[in-house]
């Protein structure tokens, strides 16, 4: 009798498992990640075959957004990611809808017998997955710990370790599916949820974050400035995360969304200290600080109806003289300081130029044999520099051109004028003409004044 029911089970469940199936999965929610597809029957249906067998011709549908994969005892047989109709024709279990007739009966009747043998069993299992391939949003991430952060601030030299706390949102997307089923959810009997790997996914973020911020301050940034770099901050934690989350899992970051991120009170108020300390290097800077201060202290004595306005201005002064500190002296240090930073032209002198070219000369010879000399006086000797030639205004200032660089008077009428009678080229100091015309040679003398 049990050789009988086996074989009347083989039948039968085989003759059930010869439908065709149509399997669909609706809209993936957020927090699911992978769901197993079911067939789609109804009250009125014949097909009752079994879970996990998938008839030959069988259709699997897949949407936008998704991913299907057609698992074949514990091995992935079949992939697609177009949404639209997959019809699943490689399929170990033959029917009598799909393919030639004949042959169908043929391949049927040969599958008996295997049932028989596994008591009216199908020995094999095979699963339709879906996976969610969309963006996954609004996963939050804070730091419970504060994070070093590296403080560069090349205008004041400022080279300093603080701790911040961030908090933002990040998305991630999977990217390689078989990956994610190989390595994270398996042969899932229902679904594989979110929340199931969301904890491990926050610490490896939280621990990437580390250098990725020492990157990001590298570059220059300030901590008060990093949420204007969510992008670049989530394309280098995903070179960070490469090993384990892209080549492990097939999951990537897609962006980053940085809500905050804030020093402690300790290292803000140190932060402000060495930048204010900074800004009095400059020594106008600090002559406007001392002033300042002075004319508080001022208004602060001329109301201390305690001692007396005058005890209150002789014990200011006596301060000033213990200090040593003079704003008027900070002012004057400031002006040079200025002067010295102020480039040739912006200080009131033109390059020296060679007669008849436009090239700038090397510099000044002096007497002594020194050349090349850019100062008033010599870099060797110390003589002064010798008056440059020309005619002088009434203002006192030596001008070579027609016009005084001072005043802007005109050259005076009795100073000769020379001009090339051959050619008519004119020197770039028409009083004070070279020996000889450089464009054809002439010698230059009186017949040349014009």
């Amino acid at each position: 009798m049990g050789l009988i029911k086996a074989a009347k089970d083989a039948i039968s469940g085989l003759l059930a498992d010869q439908w065709r199936e149509y399997f669909y999965c609706d809209s993936l929610s957020n927090d699911i990640l992978v769901v197993k597809g079911t067939k789609r029957m109804n009250g009125r249906g014949s097909n009752r075959g079994s879970d996990n067998i998938i008839s030959d011709g069988s259709i699997v549908a897949v949407n936008e957004g998704q991913c299907m994969i057609i698992v074949d005892q514990g091995q992935v047989v079949e992939f697609c990611a177009d949404a639209g109709e997959f019809v699943y024709d490689a399929s170990t279990e033959p029917s009598l809808f799909s393919g030639n007739l004949g042959e169908g009966i043929k391949n049927t009747f040969a599958a008996v017998g295997k049932r028989f043998t596994f008591g009216g069993s199908a020995g094999k299992d095979q699963r339709v997955y879906y996976f969610n391939i969309k963006e996954n949003m609004s996963n939050l991430f804070g730091t419970a710990t504060p994070i070093p952060f590296r403080v560069v601030d090349a205008n004041i030299g400022l080279d300093v370790d603080i701790s911040i706390r961030c908090n933002g949102e990040y998305s991630f997307r999977i990217m390689d599916p078989l990956l994610f089923y190989k390595n994270v959810c398996g042969n899932v009997a229902d679904c594989y949820q979110k929340s199931q790997m969301a904890s491990q996914l926050k610490a490896e973020l939280l621990t990437a974050m580390q250098p990725a911020l020492a990157t990001i301050s590298g570059m220059g940034v300030r901590y008060s400035a990093v949420p204007a770099h969510s992008a670049q901050l989530a394309e280098i934690l995903n070179q960070e995360l490469n090993e384990k989350w892209q080549k492990l899992r097939g999951i990537t970051i897609v962006s980053m969304t940085i809500r905050s991120v804030n020093a402690s009170e300790e290292d803000e108020k140190m932060i402000k200290e060495l930048q204010k300390t900074a800004v009095l290097r400059n020594s106008n800077m600090t002559a406007a600080t001392l002033t300042a201060a002075q004319a508080e202290a001022m208004k602060a004595a001329a109301s201390n109806q305690a001692t007396g306005p005058m005890m209150a201005f002789a014990g200011m002064n006596m301060a000033n003289m213990a200090g040593g500190i003079n704003a008027g002296q900070l002012f004057a240090m400031g002006g040079q300081q200025q002067t010295q930073a102020a480039s040739p032209q912006q200080m009131g002198f033109t390059p020296m130029k060679a007669k008849g070219a436009g090239q700038e000369s090397a510099g000044w010879t002096c007497s002594c044999g020194k050349t090349d000399n850019r100062g008033r006086f010599c870099e060797e000797c110390g003589a002064p520099k010798p008056a440059a030639a020309g005619w002088t205004c009434k203002c006192g200032t030596v001008n070579q051109g027609k016009f005084c660089t001072e005043c802007g008077a005109k050259r005076p009428a009795g100073a000769p004028v020379y001009r090339c009678d051959k050619c008519g080229w004119e020197p770039e100091d028409p009083a004070h003409p070279p020996k000889f015309c450089p464009e054809c040679g002439d010698i230059f003398d009186d017949s040349d004044i014009r």
